[in-house]
């Protein structure tokens, strides 16, 4: 998970002057994996993914991210991970065995926890069954499938390799192989999209039975095809009905909206990505990941990697390409950028167990954003209201100077 580049320059009120304690107990860790190939980068994508070689430098890679791993086992020694999150670029390019000798050599550093959620992304395109057999009896137990869209046209404009029948299959195999817990990924707001378009999409999606669906706006990122070639999208008021009638639909079928763009059955939120909005650890290893480590003395320490795969792969280069210290001043805001994610917000005990600073740093805009509407009023939580959801940036700008 990244953050606003420009958070860092961000003070609120009241923080730079309060103390902040040690830390009562650290929060719970996890470890994001980065795989940064890909078949074909796709015109939308600003992440770090690369158009991968017709052979993958499996062996040399799984070494580096070992190795990797092995710089930040002083920093979390004693605990134990909770999840596990493979991503990319396209996970599922890399053979059975080696996420297998990569997995065996995690554990063998850091033990996992009895009930440890271990993700992998994969795309429909790069389903093979005898591969994702192999990938469950791993300890890969979850399972996160890029379709973005059934519709051909619409793939198309997106620069997907796979089409819908695909994206079909992909769903139903991953259930043959053995995974009873599953996200489709799937966006809309998409090129030419009608609203009939977009529901037509999300009741093929609900239609397939998956545990979790990630049901995201498509945004223009700088450094895109798309940015500096934009497609034509939809007017705000088809986005609107799109949004409302979306959410009211994954309602109806038992898919709980617990973060902006999450909807799970009951049970079944991603515990990877609630450690990531309530503030939790994790480490983060290959090219261009991002990593977040509390220490007890109260340092929460963010790192990030070198990202290019070549430069990451060379035994010359440091794997880390920086790390950074919150101060007082940007901590709150780095909390409440994540916790007001979720709809249902956090208890406000997490706010000083994770950053070691009092409620009070809080206060005045916690009234404001009170006052405004934004922000539930309710002095056990922290959560936005309906409005605060949609207009979350106003919600965030309560709390700076």
């Amino acid at each position: 998970m990244t953050t606003d580049s420009s958070a860092s320059s961000l003070i609120i009120g009241g923080a730079a002057s309060s103390p902040r304690a040690p830390l009562p107990t650290l929060p719970p860790l996890a470890l994001y994996i980065h795989i940064p190939w890909c078949v074909r980068k796709c015109p939308y994508c600003d992440f770090n993914s690369h158009t991968a070689s017709p052979v993958l430098p499996e062996q040399e890679y799984v070494d580096a991210l070992l190795a990797d791993l092995d710089q930040d086992l002083h920093a979390v020694y004693g605990r134990e991970l909770t999840s596990i999150f493979f991503g990319g670029g396209t996970p599922s390019l890399f053979s059975a065995e080696a996420l297998g000798r990569l997995l065996k050599g995690v554990e063998q550093r850091i033990p996992f926890a009895a009930d440890i959620e271990i993700t992998l992304e994969a795309n429909p395109g790069s389903f093979e069954q005898e591969k994702f057999v192999a990938y469950r009896k791993l300890g890969i137990n979850r399972l996160s499938i890029g379709i973005q869209s059934f519709q051909q046209e619409k793939l198309e404009a997106l620069g997907r390799i796979h089409n819908g029948d695909e994206a079909v299959r992909a769903a139903g195999m991953a259930r043959q192989a053995g995974f009873d817990n599953f996200n489709l990924d799937l966006m809309h707001g998409l090129p030419d999209q009608s609203l009939d378009d977009a529901l037509s999409d999300l009741r093929q999606a609900i239609a397939l039975k998956p545990t979790h669906i990630s049901w995201y706006q498509l945004t223009l990122e700088p450094n895109t095809v798309f940015w500096n070639q934009p497609p034509v999208l939809p007017e705000d008021d088809t986005l609107w009905d799109i949004q409302e009638a979306g959410q009211a639909l994954l309602a109806e079928h038992g898919y709980a909206q617990y973060e902006v763009s999450a909807y799970a059955q009951a049970g079944r939120p991603a515990r990877h990505n609630l450690n990531y909005w309530s503030f939790g650890d994790f480490i983060g290893i290959g090219a261009g990941a991002h990593g977040k480590l509390s220490h007890p003395d109260g340092r929460i320490v963010r790192t990030w990697k070198t990202r290019l795969p070549k430069d990451y792969l060379n035994p010359a280069k440091s794997f880390q390409a920086g790390e950074k210290s919150l101060s007082n001043d940007e901590m709150p805001f780095e909390f409440l950028m994540n916790a007001l994610r979720l709809t249902a917000g956090v208890e406000s005990r997490l706010y000083p167990e994770r950053t070691g600073l009092s409620l009070d740093t809080l206060a005045e805009g916690r009234r404001e954003a009170e006052q405004s509407g934004l922000l539930q009023v309710e002095p056990s939580r922290l959560a936005a209201t309906e409005r605060g959801q949609l207009f979350l940036n106003d919600l965030l700008q309560q709390f700076l100077n």
